[in-house]
């Protein structure tokens, strides 16, 4: 198992040894920590990224919602970015505790997954999420979205459609660096930019994409702004100054926007 990412480093040193019921994956029997284990690289669950930044303050995270319409894509490889980016405003919506959000991107991705041909399998976490977050039960919220998550990666998994699932990760996993280097950026500390510190995740995604950025125009793209990213991060071995953290946020930025925005109509 590799060396465990800054990020969980921060994370236990903030007393966060343990996941809401129902998201601790394989990562925290080897680490003592939630995760998912993608080819021995520990992905956080989402959840604890922003439990995380909780612990480092009150962050305003109603600013970092979105509120433009999902498109619709026909090609797979968008649908499964789109979904990974739409989960990850979910647990933005969570932290907001934003009701309307909550149900607006809980049938974003019951309409997504149904795109995946996954909708039976996400259908039981989309009502438990419709249903709780109508109660503020914001914690059985946050670990259906877990739920969620997991239960489209181990799908595509069984369905040998792991390539797709990795595409669901790194949507996931970009609009929530997005959220988070935007609120780091308002209020830089050092202690706040050392959950940037994550280059094995960076060099994982940036390994998968390759296999697929020449069948995919939109993933040479990514892979282009992951590099941008791991040109900032480095090895990990320095905290991001304000500086770097902008340049990530405005390359996030950008790289789900291309996500989330439809191309334009061609005549």
């Amino acid at each position: 198992m590799k060396t465990l990412i800054s990020f969980f480093r921060l994370a236990l040193a903030l007393a966060l040894s343990s996941a809401a019921p129902g998201s601790v994956s394989a990562a925290e029997a080897v680490a003592g920590f939630p995760g998912e284990v993608i080819e021995e690289v520990i992905v956080p669950v989402p959840s604890e990224i922003f439990t995380v930044m909780d612990k480092l303050g009150r962050p305003d995270w109603r600013s970092e919602l979105r509120t433009t319409k999902t498109p619709t894509f026909s090609n797979r490889v968008d649908v499964a970015l789109l979904l990974g980016s739409v989960v990850a405003e979910g647990f933005i919506a969570v932290e907001a505790e934003d009701k309307d959000a909550v149900e607006r991107i809980g049938k974003d991705v019951l309409r997504l997954s149904e795109s995946l041909g996954l909708k039976e399998t996400v259908l039981p976490h989309t009502n438990s999420i419709l249903e709780a977050s109508k109660n503020n039960h914001w914690e059985i919220v946050r670990v259906e979205l877990d739920k969620t998550q997991k239960t489209v990666r181990d799908t595509m998994e069984q369905r040998r459609d792991t390539e797709l699932g990795q595409c669901v990760s790194l949507g996931g996993w970009l609009r929530g660096t997005d959220a988070v280097t935007s609120l780091i950026a308002k209020n830089y500390s050092s202690d706040a930019a050392e959950l940037l510190n994550q280059p094995d995740i960076i060099r994982h995604f940036q390994k998968e994409l390759k296999k697929l950025a020449a069948r995919h125009g939109k993933l040479k793209a990514l892979l282009d702004g992951l590099e941008t990213i791991a040109g900032v991060i480095g090895d990990g071995d320095e905290t991001p100054g304000a500086a770097g953290v902008q340049t990530i946020h405005d390359t996030a930025v950008r790289l789900v926007r291309s996500i989330t925005t439809s191309p334009p109509a061609t005549r």
